[in-house]
């Protein structure tokens, strides 16, 4: 697999699609924040360079962005999933999505209905882009502290049919200072999912930032 050199959040400008950016810029890759408004896109990826005090992050729409890239990260609401995927499928043939969604409502948090955000993004793409699922359970507030810092307490599991490319992003999630574990095809997203539900339910019932913590593995 070829060497990943530049990273596009598509929906960047939200609450998890900056904190990764910044991890990511921090790692030295090439970083493109997307968004259906080029304005937006711009103005986060300018807010970001003066926080790290670089100029490398650039804003474009995310059709653009998607072209450029070597992998693209999808960080949008649930309720954008679907349009965001159907607008970008041909732009992201011969790609690997990272898809970061978890169909959960904050206000009512219930594990969703099969099958899981990344099955539906792979039926939606087709076979010729290789969806991985991960980073549904990290919590964005942990991301953007301590860049030069592994993010503590919360670890990555990552699910994707197609092994090398989890693999891949199980890389990306050590460079950004996350533990990483594949966990299986795509269906076995639904879990992780649901599992930020879990999450969700426990920290509005103990006032905590309850996290994913994996043992019994050596990394």
């Amino acid at each position: 697999m070829s060497e990943v050199k530049t990273i596009a959040i598509l929906g960047g400008t939200g609450k998890e699609g900056p904190g990764l950016a910044m991890r990511w810029a921090n790692a030295g890759y090439k970083i493109i924040i997307g968004s259906r408004q080029q304005e937006k896109a711009e103005a986060t990826a300018a807010e970001l360079n003066e926080t790290l005090g670089i100029d490398s992050i650039i804003g474009l729409e995310n059709e653009v962005a998607a072209q450029q890239a070597d992998v693209n990260v999808l960080t949008v609401v649930q309720s954008a999933h679907q349009p965001a995927l159907e607008g970008l499928k041909a732009e992201l043939q011969g790609k690997i999505l990272v898809d970061a969604t978890a169909r959960v409502d904050f206000r009512d948090p219930k594990p969703p209905e099969a099958p899981s955000a990344g099955r539906i993004a792979q039926d939606i793409l087709g076979e010729g882009v290789r969806v991985v699922a991960a980073f549904q359970n990290v919590p964005a507030s942990a991301l953007k502290k301590n860049l030069d810092q592994p993010v503590t307490g919360t670890d990555v599991l990552v699910c994707a049919d197609d092994v090398e490319a989890a693999e891949m992003v199980v890389k990306l999630a050590g460079d950004a200072g996350m533990r990483a574990f594949y966990g299986g095809g795509l269906d076995n997203a639904l879990v992780v999912e649901g599992l930020t539900a879990l999450l969700i339910s426990m920290n509005k019932h103990y006032g905590g930032h309850s996290s994913i913590n994996v043992s019994g593995i050596e990394k």
